[in-house]
Order: structure tokens, then C-alpha cells, then sequence
């Protein structure tokens, strides 16, 4: 026969006033009832199929412990509540009555046909249809996975808010942050403090203290200290046929980062753009990376902003425009366009650069080497000559257009096409008068992004 703790509340003369869900008075039955006093307090221990209900909350147990002055109860073995479609399931646990909460720090399993939730514990507001569960949090659905320290997840609002080592895997991408908040329904992200967006299918990381992801436009922006990093991995054959295996790290820094992960994979970098990778570098103001066509896009943002600026080894080049394609993530190609000049520092003698202006230029490269580059459109340059490594004078020419070819970095042929003009100058006038031989727009700028500017603000994010 089951017993009702209710019953015997008219004993202990407890009021009979109607009283909302949250203040309701839980009523417990089960297969057996046996009353005790603790401490000075009536409480009823009830045995065997026990049944808790206030409301439309029902919880199932083997055993409570009915504190009737306080209307809390303790959940002792295979404790299941239930309310609609939610499933909380723990060994052992409260309910607090007044509160309509239970809590549980033995392990805790929440299911509401949406989301599956663990914790090794965590707390229940049916009222507020809110949970906060704390410590392994791991939290699930068809495609989404987040863990973290603590997590709130406010079912009605389909919301959470992790805090805390906060890891969430979603198909090809994760996040990893201090604290964020995810909206299940739009699939928008927003995560704070130590962020990593990690891509596991390029092996790219983007790093920052501030990120926005919305999943079905495919768009991320992170907007507070961003820095992308990809690590290539290459190979270097040496001449007894062995292979060695090389890292090669992309690092670009910006302002703000935008990420689309639409049919071309573009990558946006503005504001204050450094790029970096082995020997080739760049200062802009804005870098589009066009994923899927490996292809590079520095340019200017107003026609009084300044030129992007590229440096490749020895050699500088500033345009407004500046196209980089890629083949295996090394440079095979670079056009630039509108106002364009080239130099290149000569590697024995610093004095002397190879200067060529141009409205357009386009460079080829071998094993990310120079080996041709053609200009075009009111060409002005000057080359220094050479006889082996031995100093031969220079070379002043303008032209419609002109091609220059490369070994190993240093000028080999100057061909001009188109009205040419050249003129030579003896090595004699030349030494010691090499700043006398410069173009109108030479500068030599010293900006250069370096690694150790990379690593100083991925250390200051980690």
C-alpha cells in the first residue's frame, strides 16, 4: 500500500492556502513511509517507486528524503524528472520546492529532445526552464559539440553561455574561447577572451580576444587583436636523395578579420595589415585571400591611403594593387597594378638598388624565386651592372615597356621594347655616387614585418 507524505502535513498544522507552482507543496509517495525527527525537524523517509510531484514536474526515485518544513526533498538512486519534453537523470540529487530546482553534483544528464547536456553537476530551474551545470560540461546535438567548466542553457531561449576552457566543434571548424554564447536555433556563436578559430581542414588557426560566428551564412568576424596563422609543411630533397621536412608559417595580422566559407573561401584582413611567410612580407590596409583560387589581394582602401608594400628576399615593390597567385601555397606569379615600383638590394654591395617605376608590373617566380619580371607603361629604371661580382657601372633606360630576367635573385638581362632609351655610366662616376642614381619615388622602407612582432602578439594571445 503507498503512503502520501501529504497526508500527514494536516498533523503538523501546516496552512492550506493556494500557493503558485513555486511555492507549492511537493508531494511525495512511494511503496513505504517511515517518520522521523532530526534535529528538531519532522521529515519522512519514503521507500520503493517513490513519485515526487509539484505541478507538471514529476520525479521519479528509490528513495526520498521528504523535508516537509522546508518542502525539499532528497533523491536518492535512478532519479529521473521529468517536465513535457525535458529528462533530467542522476544517482543522487535535491529538489527544492519553493525554488522548483534540483540540483545534483553525482553526475548529471539532461535531455530535452534537442540538446543532450552532462555535467558532474548541475542545477535545474523548471519555473525558468534554465540549467547551470558545472564541471566536464559536455554539451550535444546532431551537429554541434561544446564543452567547458560551466554552462547556463536556457531551453525555451535554445541559448547557452559557457564559461571556461569553452571548446566547440562544429563539422570542419572549433572554437575555443574563455567564455561564450551560442544560439542553437540561428546557429550564431559569439565568443570572448583567448579566442582560436581553429580550421582542421586547411590547418589554419585565426587567434583574437573577440569573435562573431554565424554558421548558416557562413561568416565569422573577429575584430579585437586578430592574428591567422597556417602552418605548410614542404620537403627539401638534399643530393643523396633524403628528404627533409620543412615548416613554413603564414602569419597575417590585422585590425579586424572576416572569414566566408562560401564557394570562394574568401579571407578578408583590414586595417593595418602585416603579412608574413619565409621571405616574403607585406604591410596594407587590406588583404583578401581567395581560398578556393589561391590568390591573394592586397590593395589600397581610398585613393589617398597609403600603397600596399611587398617584400620578396631583397627586393621591395609597392603598387596599388597587388595580385599574389599561388600554386601548393608558394608564390608563382605577382601582378601589380596602378603607379608601380620595384627595387632590389644588391646582396654584395648594399649601396646599390635596381630600381624599375612602371604603371604595371607582372613577376614570375620559380621555387618562390624571381626569374622574370615584365613592366609596363612608362617604364623608367636603373640597373647595376656586373662582371661576375665585380661592380661594371649602371644602366639608365626608359621604355613602353621592358623585361627583366633573374638568377638567384640578381638581374641577368634588361630588355627593352617600344621607344627605348638607355644610357650607360662608367663604373668610375658610379663609386661612391650611388645615391646620385635614384628614381623620383625611391624609398627604402623599413617596416618589414619580422617574426619576432608575430610570436610577441601569438604569445600575448595564448
Amino acid at each position: 500500500m503507498k503512503f502520501s507524505a501529504v497526508i500527514l502535513i494536516a498533523f503538523f498544522c501546516f496552512p492550506m492556502t493556494v500557493l503558485s507552482q513555486q511555492n507549492q507543496l511537493i508531494t511525495v509517495i512511494g511503496d513505504s513511509l517511515v517518520g522521523k525527527m532530526v534535529n528538531g525537524e519532522s521529515t519522512r523517509e519514503v521507500f520503493g517507486n517513490v513519485v515526487i510531484t509539484q505541478g507538471d514536474v514529476i520525479i521519479n526515485c528509490d528513495k526520498a528524503i521528504h523535508f516537509i518544513s522546508r518542502n525539499e526533498a532528497e533523491l536518492i538512486g535512478n532519479v529521473i524528472a521529468r517536465k513535457d519534453t525535458l529528462t533530467i537523470k542522476t544517482p543522487r540529487g535535491f529538489y527544492y520546492g519553493n525554488l522548483a530546482k534540483t540540483r545534483s553534483n553525482a553526475g548529471v544528464y539532461l535531455d530535452d529532445k534537442k540538446v543532450i547536456l552532462t555535467a558532474d553537476s548541475g542545477e535545474y530551474y523548471f519555473n525558468e526552464d534554465r540549467a547551470f551545470f558545472e564541471s566536464k560540461v559536455r554539451l550535444y546535438d546532431t551537429t554541434t559539440t561544446l564543452t567547458s567548466n560551466e554552462l547556463t542553457y536556457f531551453q525555451q531561449q535554445n541559448r547557452a553561455v559557457a564559461i571556461g576552457d569553452v571548446l566547440i566543434i562544429d563539422g570542419e571548424n572549433e572554437i575555443i574561447a574563455d567564455t561564450l554564447e551560442h544560439f542553437r536555433n540561428t546557429k550564431i556563436t559569439f565568443a570572448f577572451s583567448n579566442v582560436r578559430l581553429i580550421n582542421l581542414k586547411n590547418n589554419s588557426e585565426i587567434y583574437g580576444e573577440h569573435l562573431e560566428d554565424y554558421r548558416e551564412r557562413g561568416y565569422s568576424l573577429i575584430d579585437i587583436k586578430p592574428l591567422f596563422i597556417q602552418v605548410d609543411t614542404s620537403y627539401v630533397e638534399h643530393e643523396d636523395s633524403t628528404k627533409e621536412m620543412q615548416l613554413d608559417t603564414l602569419f597575417i595580422k590585422s585590425k579586424i578579420m572576416e572569414a566566408y566559407r562560401d564557394s570562394s573561401q574568401r579571407f578578408y584582413a583590414i586595417d593595418s595589415v602585416s603579412i608574413l611567410k619565409s621571405e616574403f612580407a607585406s604591410r596594407n590596409d587590406l588583404t583578401i585571400f581567395y581560398r578556393q583560387d589561391d590568390k591573394i589581394v592586397t590593395t589600397k582602401i581610398s585613393e589617398t591611403a597609403k600603397q600596399p608594400i611587398l617584400w620578396q628576399e631583397n627586393s621591395q615593390l609597392t603598387g596599388d594593387s597587388i595580385t599574389i597567385y599561388l600554386d601548393d601555397n608558394n608564390i608563382k606569379q605577382l601582378d601589380v597594378d596602378g603607379t608601380s615600383f620595384m627595387l632590389s638590394q644588391n646582396e654584395y654591395n648594399l649601396e646599390r638598388y635596381d630600381q624599375t617605376s612602371s604603371s604595371q608590373i607582372k613577376i614570375f617566380f620559380t621555387d618562390s624565386k624571381i626569374t622574370r619580371a615584365d613592366f609596363y607603361g612608362n617604364v623608367y629604371s636603373i640597373y647595376f651592372m656586373y662582371d661576375g661580382e665585380t661592380a661594371n657601372g649602371l644602366t639608365k633606360s626608359n621604355s613602353a615597356e621592358t623585361t627583366v630576367m633573374f638568377e638567384d635573385n640578381e638581374v641577368t638581362e634588361v630588355k627593352l621594347y617600344k621607344n627605348p632609351a638607355s644610357e650607360y655610366y662608367p663604373e668610375q662616376q658610379v663609386t661612391g655616387n650611388e645615391k646620385s642614381y635614384l628614381l623620383p619615388r625611391f624609398v627604402v622602407l623599413q617596416n618589414k614585418p619580422t617574426k619576432e612582432e608575430m610570436y610577441k602578439l601569438l604569445n600575448e594571445l595564448r
